[in-house]
């Protein structure tokens, strides 16, 4: 118990409550993958959804925040999973099911981050189509598409092993960076007049929507999906144990991110489906932007505007590259992975890591657009963003059932808490635990199957396909986990 107070005062308090947050804003980019499939689905319900969704990350943020400070060694929440839901275990041999629930946990959450290289690659290409109008077809779009994830790929793989992330401050101005040209283009969009409240008021819910079973469940998996990046800013309390005053900075730091996420979903939301509507978001797809920038800047404005726009997408995919490669990292180091992902160069950054992260998005990338042309699946970024959610969901649960923990679990109850959850969070975080399991991981299913199937009538693979991937990718972690547990077990007795 006093290791775990002893550790608090080693680490480097060095993080201002202001930085903590800036860090995070980088969150708001997350938004552009799911906006098109999600307006598409609830129309202007969808303003709705991504506040709502930011809300909820308040709920869980607070927790999150008050956890990390707990253990301020473990890397973020894989980390603080592991820590909770393995202690018992960490000095026994065989095969311990609450190690295994964190190291899952952590697996899951990697696996929600590590996808934003290949979503956002994918988005980058679907622009860079639109921009020059490229007529790709087949192979070729295979090709363009695998050369735009090369190049992205080795631009993160050769900034990280060089440590070039930085730190507090350079993550801070990139978070910046990312921002801004979102938000000039859709200024620009209230300043042109493009965009009209009127828009919003009569497609404000789809035609036949009646709140019936399906429709319910419908706007229950946008929820589960939205919580992917509107909930994502729990990168701010992850710097807990590193603010210069925890108790404090944590609160301000938590607070004042939220409220901007809060702002700016709820303005991007608006702006763009005030601006184009049902029909001219469906036409755009994921590049909702383009239209907008090109009314508002003309052709050659538009090309800068978006220009910067894919600039920020590169940030944002650097953030993603950087977190699920330490994700890895921080399993491997605590006996979860094979040896070979904790490996770290001269300059402290997981190597072995980033190398699988690089490889695992470029066939990741292969599959999605090699299946669309060869067997003539419907597989988009969302089809992977989807199944990133799911272990989203899931991590989410683990995750909170683990702050639960710490606080009923005498071994965890004395533990020193530079910041707390208000009075009542265990409660609260309780009934989120039965949320992210019963009611959004269900319904995210049905919405991934709706939305692949064109409602229900194409009921080949590609209305499971993005399932499918979800499932493969996270059940292989189990038998990989039970191999190195087996290998630790030997190594242990010799």
């Amino acid at each position: 118990m006093s290791s775990e107070s002893e550790d608090i005062s080693k680490v480097s308090r060095s993080v201002s409550w202001k930085q903590g947050m800036f860090i995070a804003l980088g969150v708001p980019l997350l938004i552009l993958p799911s906006l098109g499939d999600v307006s598409s689905l609830v129309w202007g319900c969808c303003i709705f959804v991504w506040t709502v969704s930011v809300l909820q990350g308040f709920v869980q943020n607070l927790a999150y925040g008050e956890m990390v400070t707990v253990f301020p060694n473990a890397t973020g929440l894989p980390g603080c999973a592991q820590t909770v839901f393995g202690a018992e275990d960490n000095k026994k041999k065989g095969y311990s099911m609450g190690k295994l629930i964190g190291a899952f946990s952590a697996w899951c959450y990697w696996f929600a981050w590590c996808p934003v290289v290949v979503i956002f690659t994918m988005m980058i290409g679907d622009y860079l189509v639109q921009m020059f109008d490229l007529g790709f077809e087949g192979w070729a779009a295979v090709g363009f598409y695998l050369v735009v994830g090369i190049v992205i790929v080795a631009l993160m793989l050769f900034l990280g092993v060089r440590g070039l992330e930085g730190g507090a401050k350079v993550s801070t101005i990139l978070a910046l960076a990312s921002l801004i040209p979102i938000i000039v283009i859709l200024l620009g969009a209230l300043a042109k007049g493009m965009f009209d409240f009127n828009v919003i008021t009569t497609e404000w819910t789809r035609p036949g929507f009646c709140w019936s079973a399906e429709d319910v469940v419908l706007i229950l998996g946008c929820f589960a999906l939205g919580q992917w990046s509107a909930c994502a800013w729990e990168t701010a309390a992850v710097y807990g144990p590193e603010y210069k005053d925890p108790g404090k900075d944590v609160p301000k730091a938590l607070f004042g991110c939220g409220i901007i996420c809060l702002i700016m979903y709820f303005f991007v939301s608006t702006v763009v489906y005030g601006s184009l509507g049902y029909e001219e978001i469906s036409a755009a797809g994921t590049a909702t932007l383009k239209p907008i920038a090109e009314f508002v800047f003309g052709d050659v404005g538009s090309y800068i505007a978006l220009f910067f726009l894919i600039v920020a997408m590169v940030l944002i995919i650097q953030t993603g590259f950087l977190g699920s490669s330490r994700s890895l990292n921080s399993i491997a180091e605590e006996g979860n992975l094979p040896a070979w992902f904790a490996k770290k160069n001269a300059r402290g950054m997981p190597v072995n890591a980033m190398i699988f992260v690089s490889v695992f998005n470029i066939v990741l990338l292969i599959i999605l657009e090699a299946s669309s042309f060869v067997y003539g699946l419907s597989t988009t970024s969302m089809t992977v963003l989807t199944a990133s959610a799911i272990g989203y969901c899931i991590a989410n649960g683990i995750a909170l059932a683990a702050y639960v923990k710490t606080k009923r679990d005498p071994k965890f109850a004395s533990l020193e808490r530079p910041f707390k959850a208000p009075k009542g969070w265990t409660g609260v975080i309780s009934i989120m635990v039965i949320v992210q399991f019963f009611v959004w991981l269900p319904s995210l299913v049905y919405w991934s199957y709706y939305l692949s199937s064109d409602g229900g009538a194409d009921t080949g693979i590609t209305a499971y396909i993005a399932i499918i991937i979800a499932i493969i990718i996270l059940a292989a972690y189990v038998p990989i986990w039970f191999m190195v547990q087996k290998k630790n077990n030997q190594a242990g007795s010799e």
